[in-house]
């Protein structure tokens, strides 16, 4: 990939929505590459173009990458799931789910 040209599809103001930028990208299956002044990043300063970061991807992958920047999400579109919370254990150290040692009539434990 390295003798490919890249371009810019887009740019960010800072490194951490430029990252998100960059997920979105990569799970499409795009190789991005992200470019900025190290001292934007640094001191976190997004002003005359110092935090602004750009976002490259070979020349091929620019069309489809412009659709996948483009898309806007709402919270309805994604699909959330809830996480299972594991029951308290009885396992080894632990009796009533309290410590072992603890005084079963021990209101700190």
């Amino acid at each position: 990939m390295d003798g490919e040209r890249w371009q810019v599809v887009g740019t960010a103001q800072g490194v951490i929505k430029a990252r998100i930028l960059e997920g979105r990208l990569e799970a499409e299956g795009i190789p991005v590459r992200l470019q900025y002044e190290p001292i934007g990043a640094i001191y976190a300063i997004t002003v005359d173009g110092l935090g602004e970061v750009q976002i490259l991807v070979p020349e091929i992958w620019v069309e489809h990458a412009g659709r996948v920047l483009a898309k806007e999400y709402a919270e309805e579109d994604l699909e959330w799931q809830e996480e299972q919370q594991p029951a308290p254990s009885t396992g080894p150290g632990l009796q009533s789910g309290k410590p072992r040692g603890a005084k079963e009539d021990d209101p700190s434990s």
